[in-house]
């Protein structure tokens, strides 16, 4: 299932994916979501000695116009073909520039969104890429984020830096985000989640948070390592 801010990017390909007539040099098209919710499109340029993907393509026209870090991506074929899974070396920039990625993606005759480090497991990592981080937010924790009752995050398989990061609230309308700094992370097993870390996230008790957690991942094990983030505004 796509949610609203993903289904306008999808939208967004499709549209320039009609514009495309014929042209064998251009048969793909994508659009990218920035944090402030800004959509980007562009299509592919294709060349014998390697012309660029229609991502990556959409990744330059991102950056031209300052865009913050890409939030969601997609590449649609010419001529009724839908949505595609990136190439290898798309998958490769993706991860190394943008690591917090959503990439939308055909799973059967359904379409999914799935992390770009999912996309491209054992990856090559690449530190000099420097990359623009940001943390998902759901938007109901906006207001206790921006009066500052809420410092800390629990995250499972949604692994953070730390150092700056955009906090960013994914309501259906638009985003909202925050500048913020992850001051620090401690992986620890569910069941070993406290009092302490509950009143950071922003009240209730460790049944709570740990009722919380079950009910966004509802296979998480009493076992599994979940990263503790504690945050500040920037």
């Amino acid at each position: 299932m796509l949610y609203p801010p993903e289904k306008r990017v999808l939208d967004a390909a499709l549209r320039q994916s009609e514009q495309l007539i014929g042209d064998p040099n251009h048969t793909v098209a994508a659009a990218a979501m920035d944090t402030t919710g800004r959509i980007f499109t562009a299509v592919n340029e294709y060349h014998f000695t390697g012309g660029p993907c229609a991502e990556l393509v959409v990744l330059g026209v991102a950056a031209s116009a300052a865009a913050g870090p890409l939030t969601t991506m997609v590449a649609v074929g010419d001529e009724g073909r839908g949505v595609i899974s990136p190439c290898g070396r798309c998958r490769q920039v993706l991860l190394d520039q943008h690591p917090d990625c959503l990439v939308i993606v055909p799973h059967g005759h359904e379409l999914t969104t799935v992390p770009i480090r999912h996309l491209l497991p054992y990856a090559y990592a690449a530190p000099e890429a420097s990359a623009e981080r940001f943390i998902r937010f759901n938007p109901r924790y906006y207001d206790a984020v921006a009066s500052g009752r809420k410092t800390a995050t629990t995250r499972f398989d949604d692994p953070c830096a730390p150092g700056p990061a955009w906090l960013v609230f994914e309501f259906d309308d638009g985003y909202k985000r925050l500048p913020g700094i992850v001051e620090s992370i401690e992986t620890k097993r569910l069941d070993e989640l406290t009092d302490e870390d509950a009143r950071l996230e922003g009240g209730g008790t460790a049944d709570d948070l740990r009722a919380g957690l079950r009910g966004h991942y509802p296979d998480i094990r009493e076992d599994a390592a979940v990263d503790f983030v504690r945050f500040r505004l920037r």
